[in-house]
């Protein structure tokens, strides 16, 4: 041992009953502020009774309305389901792609526009590369991609290009 060690004194640590309270205070923060947030949450969301009440009321069609299907009723609301669209990558070309979208048009449109839509799309797609495709940040390209070529191919009518189905093999 050297001099220098026999003559500084021992610093004690804290002792056992200070930190068994600072744990005790920690843990009783943790717990409050755990109890702040989840009343919190609570108070912001709606009950999914009470959404599921209104949502009948809110898609209920007229009763004089006559009851169409088939595509010439699907052009006449503001929301249109594409046939799926179904096509290999460019590269790689054995990869298959299954896309499945629908359009929210900003008024009641011809079935011509989404046919044209539709075959632009399926254009669009037969030009994708995997790397084009991979990953959360990618898809949201894909998707604001999707929705411009709509969007300058009905001349501004389809507002949002909804993504139902996105599969590949």
């Amino acid at each position: 041992m050297s001099d220098i060690d026999q003559f500084l004194p021992q610093k004690p640590g804290p002792s056992l009953v200070v930190q068994l309270g600072i744990l005790a205070v920690m843990t009783s923060a943790a717990i409050g502020m755990g109890w702040l947030s989840g009343s919190y949450l609570k108070g912001e969301s709606t009950p999914v009774e009470q959404v599921a009440a209104e949502a009948p009321k809110a898609h209920t069609p007229a009763k004089d309305a006559p009851a169409e299907h088939g595509p010439a009723s699907e052009a006449a609301g503001t929301l249109v389901q594409l046939p799926a669209i179904t096509a290999n990558l460019a590269a790689p070309d054995t990869m298959w792609i299954r896309l499945e979208v629908s359009l929210v048009l900003d008024a009641p449109q011809s079935a011509d526009l989404a046919e044209r839509v539709h075959q632009d799309l399926l254009a669009f797609v037969r030009t994708l590369r995997i790397h084009q495709v991979q990953g959360a940040s990618a898809f949201r390209h894909l998707k604001t991609d999707l929705d411009e070529r709509a969007a300058i191919r009905s001349d501004g009518h389809v507002k949002e290009v909804l993504i139902r189905t996105l599969l590949f093999e």
